[in-house]
């Protein structure tokens, strides 16, 4: 009985491959969101982004999510008609796609979140923490485009 209850006040979240399959059967906005293992802010805001029920609600009912560990993911990626590669650097690394996702070329700031409508255009940025309100406010606005 708490399997179903517990699965459904988590945000569901996927890869960008996922994403594209799924962005043919039906088109939505995407959030994506960046950060790395390291990031205490990451992680405070992760826990308190998935506490807000009304806010996991919106998003896995009209967006998709991806959530990106920019400095650990080191498969190939596809997006938007461009492969991105992870590039090492001695015993650690980063991967293109943050890199081109964020304003700050040589070094993103984390946590990085990106919004895109279901046209794949950039409709908001933040680099720094987001509160659950604040992605709320993003997230209904999004959805009136």
């Amino acid at each position: 009985m708490l399997v179903p209850c517990f699965y459904l006040s988590q945000m569901k979240t996927g890869t960008f491959s996922e994403w594209e399959v799924l962005q043919k059967k039906e088109s939505r906005p995407v959030v994506i969101h960046l950060y790395t293992d390291w990031c205490a802010v990451c992680k405070i805001e992760s826990y308190r982004l998935s506490k807000d029920k009304e806010l996991i609600g919106m998003m896995n009912e009209h967006f998709y999510f991806i959530n990106f560990e920019a400095e650990k993911t080191k498969e190939t990626i596809h997006f938007q008609n461009q492969e991105f590669e992870y590039l090492q650097n001695g015993n650690s690394g980063i991967h293109e796609l943050a890199l081109a996702l964020s304003k700050n070329r040589n070094q993103p700031v984390y946590p990085l979140w990106v919004f895109l409508d279901k046209h794949q255009n950039l409709v908001y940025y933040q680099e720094g923490q987001m509160t659950p309100e604040r992605m709320k406010e993003k997230l209904k606005e999004i959805s009136a485009l």
